[in-house]
């Protein structure tokens, strides 16, 4: 089994560089001009998949508050 591993600097920016230059009518092309932040994806690709877990763990114990407090004024 393929241990996962955050991205290595090369292949960020060379990810980075196809986003910058994305040819017209192109995947990256399609989903900047849809809205999407492709920047954030990069920006998660650099931390490792256990680091990706732990952020989302966070965030999920963050919001889970404001889920409780949402429920309650039904």
């Amino acid at each position: 089994m393929e241990e996962l591993r955050a991205w290595t600097p090369q292949k960020i920016r060379a990810l980075q560089e196809r986003i910058r230059n994305a040819p017209p009518g192109s995947k990256f092309d399609q989903a900047k001009k849809y809205g999407i932040d492709l920047t954030l994806v990069v920006s998660q690709l650099r931390l490792t998949p256990s680091e990706r877990v732990r952020q989302m763990m966070s965030l999920a114990e963050s919001v889970e508050p404001l889920r409780g407090q949402l429920r309650k004024r039904k």
